[in-house]
């Protein structure tokens, strides 16, 4: 069964009197140019533009407010935009609409250093946090591949490659201020490291996708910059010895920050794009995070573990500038991918499974990949069971989408006959709602629609994503 785009929604009227009070009230903050809009109703996903009715920036929680009220006032859709970095198909203006450009909200508002808190508007992105954080010894550890915000972040509950040692979004949001589809704030969580205070409304937020309200300020945790930090690489002759070192490595409670799988193909696009000279085999990359001693040691067993599994050519890199170039180039991966055919678009997966099953999952993936005509690299942050591939197409081409929503298929109904999950960190969006449904069920997926309901039942806020409005 293959699962194409949904189908494009009925597009709700846009009244002028609401644009004429949106000018009024915003002036030249707000646009209707089809260059803005173009900007704001796409974003990596394959799916093809589908264009607000305006663009309003937004600089304060009060500005949101009155924004959402204007909407809610004329039944008029709401989609939230960060930076634009979403692979699902969650920016899309399926319905037309009033997109909230919250970049302008950008802001740390409050540092607090001996409780490793901080509390920012959710227009700022996780660099220029880490930027921000620089002189206080701490850092925020989640790093998707892109430079998302951190309100894009938290609706999507991302990750990313430090996810094996310092948990996703889910684990590091400790509150958040919201506007509701009818203009009411509402504050969640606090500064707290724990509460039984009553629903657990922060994380029903977390991974909200923009559907149930829009996040204005995020208060998350912080860590302590380590004394020690050291990288290497190390090539596999197959997929099964590199995942089964990582396995290994996991289950022997070694503390590893990063531990990320790239496969050849990758590799050789990386190596392209960010003028490496990485051997083209299957390979891990880590990163290792303590006292000098505790790293060393780490680093001295899981370089063991590879060995054993036939991991050749363990290379260090010790000194910051041949991480971050390392890194980087890690980041870079998905860009370097679609270089490998020029003009084409990917069409992601992002399953997670239990660790117990990484390997078992990833070699018969690599079979269905090895057995369509397609390019299908794949990378992951397999330390936590989580990884991607990005099947490349011609999207002028139906044969070659209908192939890679095979490929996803036959991916996402496997992760999830062993426990696992359709989505590790991308998101539910538009691409994966009949996913949903297969994960948790029906009778599940219709008690978060009840919540939808309950918090927005006109369905203003960013309609058509997780799942349908009707049943």
């Amino acid at each position: 069964m293959n699962h194409p785009a949904p189908p494009a929604l009925a597009r709700r009227p846009f009244p002028t009197d609401l644009l004429d009070k949106l000018r009024s009230a915003f002036g030249d903050r707000v646009s209707t140019s089809e260059a803005v809009r173009a900007h704001h109703g796409r974003d990596e996903s394959r799916f093809d533009p589908q264009l607000p009715d305006a663009v309003v920036f937004a600089q304060n929680t009060e500005e949101v407010q009155s924004i959402v009220k204007l909407c809610a006032q004329y039944g008029v859709p709401i989609i939230p935009y960060g930076n634009g970095s979403s692979l699902e198909g969650h920016l899309l203006a399926v319905q037309g609409g009033v997109s909230i450009d919250l970049s302008q909200m950008n802001r740390v508002l409050s540092i607090n250093a001996e409780d490793l808190t901080v509390t920012v508007e959710p227009g700022i992105s996780r660099k220029a946090l880490n930027e921000a954080l620089r002189d206080t010894g701490l850092f925020f550890p989640i790093d998707p591949g892109a430079d998302a915000s951190i309100g894009g972040m938290s609706a999507t509950r991302a990750s990313g490659t430090n996810a094996v040692r310092y948990g996703t979004m889910r684990e590091n949001v400790l509150g958040l201020t919201a506007v509701l589809a009818d203009g009411r704030v509402i504050k969640t969580g606090t500064r707290a490291r724990k509460s039984s205070a009553g629903y657990d409304l922060t994380r029903l937020f977390v991974g909200s996708e923009g559907t149930l309200g829009v996040i204005t300020e995020i208060t998350v945790r912080l860590y302590p910059q380590p004394e020690a930090v050291s990288a290497a690489v190390c090539a596999f002759p197959s997929m099964a010895e590199a995942v089964r070192t990582v396995i290994e490595t996991i289950q022997m409670g070694v503390p590893i920050a990063r531990v990320e799988f790239i496969d050849s193909l990758a590799v050789r696009a990386i190596n392209r794009h960010s003028n490496l000279t990485l051997r083209e085999k299957h390979t891990l990359f880590f990163e290792f995070h303590g006292t000098e001693a505790g790293v060393a040691e780490q680093a001295q067993l899981v370089q063991e573990l590879a060995a054993q599994n036939g991991g050749e050519g363990f290379e260090w890199a010790t000194r910051p500038e041949d991480r971050s170039r390392l890194w980087n180039a890690r980041h870079s991966a998905y860009f370097a991918m679609l270089q490998l055919r020029p003009g084409c678009r990917a069409v992601t997966t992002d399953v997670c499974v239990p660790i117990s099953r990484l390997a078992e999952c990833v070699v018969e993936t690599e079979a269905d990949l090895k057995a369509s005509p397609l390019p299908c690299p794949i990378v992951g942050h397999v330390g936590d069971g989580n990884f991607h591939v990005a099947i490349l197409i011609d999207p002028d081409k139906p044969e070659e989408i209908e192939e890679a929503e095979r490929l996803n298929h036959l991916i996402v109904q496997r992760a999830i006959r062993m426990d696992g999950t359709c989505t590790g960190e991308h998101g539910v969006g538009l691409h994966k709602m009949d996913f949903l449904v297969e994960e948790h069920g029906a009778d599940t997926v219709d008690t978060m629609r009840a919540i939808k309901h309950a918090l927005d039942p006109h369905n203003l806020m960013n309609p058509g994503k997780i799942f349908s409005w009707a049943a």
